[in-house]
């Protein structure tokens, strides 16, 4: 995550505060925390000097993130939910297993399509598991359908 590499949560620590350090080293590892922090920084950094003057910076720091992007398929959700739709069928998730402890647990999801199950994945989080499933329902799609035997 960019603000983590750009160390923006010691950054904030080293301004001074009134908030206790545990507290504060608490929300600097929260991933959310950061994200609001990296856009907050953005937004002000634009409002005072302009998109050009940072502009190059921005490149420099989400340079893999825009690379990764441009190259790879990075949601198959959406790309899935919109090839349902233009067929006018309806898609739907559901948690088929979640195992282990609240703090390592990994997801197993399953996506139907007008209440046919198309896909299974697994993931670290509930996203990434139907992501997964997603990507295999879409990989199910693209197959042509076996032809009927005649007898």
């Amino acid at each position: 995550m960019v603000g983590r590499e750009l160390d923006l949560g010691a950054r904030l620590g080293e301004r001074g505060t009134s908030m206790p350090r545990e507290e504060l080293d608490s929300l600097v590892r929260n991933r959310n925390v950061l994200a609001a922090l990296l856009e907050a920084a953005l937004a002000a950094l634009f409002l005072e000097h302009g998109f050009e003057a940072i502009e190059a910076a921005v490149a420099e720091a989400f340079a893999g993130r825009i690379e990764y992007a441009a190259t790879q398929h990075v949601d198959h959700k959406t790309e899935l939910q919109e090839a349902v739709a233009r067929q006018h069928r309806q898609v739907s998730y559901s948690v088929l297993e979640v195992e282990g402890p609240a703090h390592d647990r990994t997801f197993t999801c399953a996506v139907s399509i007008d209440g046919e199950q198309v896909g299974v994945g697994t993931g670290r989080s509930k996203k990434e598991a139907e992501q997964a499933a997603a990507q295999q329902a879409l990989a199910s799609l693209a197959q042509p359908a076996p032809e009927a035997k005649t007898a």
